[in-house]
């Protein structure tokens, strides 16, 4: 099994007004209550400028430098932050992975298919792909709950689409680590 990383991203829901309000018109996705993605549009990251000691924490391959190894050190660097989303990953996972990303108190909610290179997620940010998925498979948060239907969203995407960059993607398996906000 894969070692998680983690990632601090801020919060996209209806408390976001009338960004949410057009999105959501935009998007069409029923039963939406909150965008969870590493989409970095939608859901953008946390950690702003990093620090020299962040290096020894920080993932810095395949445009992930926003992933850190250790959830300790990310919480710590943004203990004053409100309105966040930790979430847990597992970068193209297998199988489902059952077991949370570490000891806390993690919920999966889904799998997300990211473009890597501009972190684009193609279920919630493209304007759909409705012969490959449709907007209904998506969960609450934007995601898609079964990762045998996410990996083969992610092939059919590749398949149909081969010149469009989107549809060239990574499958990560988010949970969410619950705080009380």
């Amino acid at each position: 099994m894969a070692a998680p990383l983690f990632i601090a991203t801020e919060r996209f829901d209806p408390s976001d007004g009338e960004k949410w309000r057009t999105y959501c018109e935009w998007a069409k996705i029923p039963g939406l209550i909150e965008v969870v993605s590493l989409d970095s549009l939608l859901c953008k990251r946390l950690l702003k400028e990093f620090r020299d000691e962040d290096w020894d924490h920080i993932v810095c391959d395949d445009f992930r430098v926003d992933y850190f190894y250790h959830l300790d050190y990310l919480r710590q660097r943004l203990n004053d932050v409100s309105r966040r989303n930790i979430l847990g990953v597992y970068r193209n996972p297998k199988v489902h992975i059952a077991v949370a990303p570490a000891a806390d108190d993690f919920d999966f909610i889904g799998y997300d298919l990211i473009e890597e290179q501009t972190q684009i997620s193609a279920l919630t940010n493209c304007g759909g792909f409705p012969d490959v998925f449709r907007n209904e498979e998506l969960n609450r948060f934007g995601l898609i709950n079964s990762i045998d239907r996410a990996d083969e969203i992610r092939h059919l995407l590749a398949e149909r689409y081969p010149e469009e960059p989107h549809a060239q993607c990574e499958m990560y398996a988010l949970w969410r680590l619950n705080e009380r906000q």
